[in-house]
């Protein structure tokens, strides 16, 4: 038996030693991406199509520009409003959608094969009139009133879904052109006549008020009761299984103290049936999907392009990337904007230097 131990206590030295002797070979880094186009003030979508021709928004500046295949640099529109956010690209048989918010309202815009561009629907003419959330209630539903009259006015303590239109992504389908309202929180469609319909209206997510909710300024006796946060789409791909892939803000703070709230959700297009794919994401700003089911996620604020894996439900690092805020999908690897989100400073300041990039990073 003594002899037994010493052999198995030589054993288990010897392989430390033998790990350091011959120690693994780290895998390689990655080749940093190719950039195909600098200097862009706020480039919050992109759209790749399948002559290789990429579009991007500069959301902030409010235009829309043209990577064509070999690289020229183009600009397709420009709004005649300042103040107005032009996004929301998407490329289809050809023609190109695209989303103007303005003051009061939203408009789906086109591009056809000449150029010429015709406003497709009034997207704010339809929240008015249906508010698709209308009847979704956010905030606390269980405190006392004691502890509601403690809540800051500056934060909603309880209401329903509020008339506002921001949409935030297109996607060209053979049944119409399928939008994500970040305002209305719902997905829409809208036919080649310009008919919006509802298809889905997005579930509240919920969350646990914890410690960070103080700092926001919610009183202690909120702790540990939920509040319903607003769902906010901010893309819209289609996956191979035919359903509608959908990354989701959570609402509210989209800090690390609040936790990794975000989610990927998929929609029947048909039926407008949800499943939730996975969770734990932060600031889920835009997808990709692959052929193969695999989901590409650019995390804003978590300076990473993440992806899940076909048949997984946990987010990894693909690409680490600043401030990544679209991403598309191609065959040798994925499109995507980083440095995207200006950095502000007080409102007396002037605004900061362009310094948004569009990029490649190969598989």
């Amino acid at each position: 038996m003594r002899r037994q131990l010493a052999l198995a206590v030589g054993a288990a030295l010897a392989l430390p030693l033998a790990l350091i002797a011959a120690p693994a070979t780290a895998a390689p880094a990655p080749p940093p991406p190719k950039v195909l186009h600098e200097d862009l003030f706020s480039p919050l979508k992109l759209a790749h199509d399948l002559d290789g021709s990429v579009y991007v928004t500069d959301n902030f500046a409010g235009s829309l520009h043209k990577i064509a295949r070999g690289g020229k640099f183009s600009t397709l529109y420009t709004t005649a409003t300042p103040g107005n956010e032009v996004g929301a690209v998407s490329a289809f048989l050809g023609s190109v959608y695209f989303a103007e918010t303005t003051a009061d309202g939203a408009l789906l815009k086109k591009v056809d094969r000449k150029g010429r561009i015709t406003q497709l629907a009034d997207l704010g003419a339809h929240e008015k009139a249906k508010n698709p959330d209308g009847k979704s209630s956010y905030g606390f539903s269980d405190l006392s009133a004691d502890c509601l009259a403690q809540v800051p006015e500056g934060i909603p303590a309880s209401y329903t879904g509020e008339v506002y239109s921001h949409p935030y992504a297109t996607l060209g389908t053979p049944l119409g052109t399928v939008v994500a309202d970040a305002g209305g929180n719902a997905l829409l469609t809208v036919s080649s006549r310009g008919t919006v319909r509802t298809l889905a209206v997005l579930p509240p997510q919920r969350a646990i008020i914890g410690e960070w909710a103080l700092e926001l300024g919610l009183p202690e006796c909120s702790l540990g009761h939920p509040y319903d946060f607003e769902p906010v789409p901010t893309d819209v791909e289609l996956g191979p299984d035919g359903w509608l892939y959908v990354s989701l803000l959570p609402g509210g703070p989209e800090t690390p103290a609040a936790g990794a709230r975000g989610s990927v959700v998929k929609v029947n297009p048909l039926t407008g049936k949800l499943v939730t794919v996975a969770t734990g994401l932060v600031s889920a700003s835009d997808l990709a999907v692959s052929p193969r089911g695999d989901i590409y996620v650019t995390e804003l604020f978590s300076g990473r392009i993440a992806v899940i894996k076909k048949g997984t439900k946990t987010a990894v690092t693909f690409r680490e990337a600043a401030l990544p805020a679209a991403v598309e999908w191609a065959p040798k690897g994925l499109y995507a904007t980083v440095d995207a989100v200006p950095a502000f400073g007080p409102p007396e300041t002037p605004p900061p230097p362009p310094a948004g990039d569009v990029v490649f990073f190969r598989f």
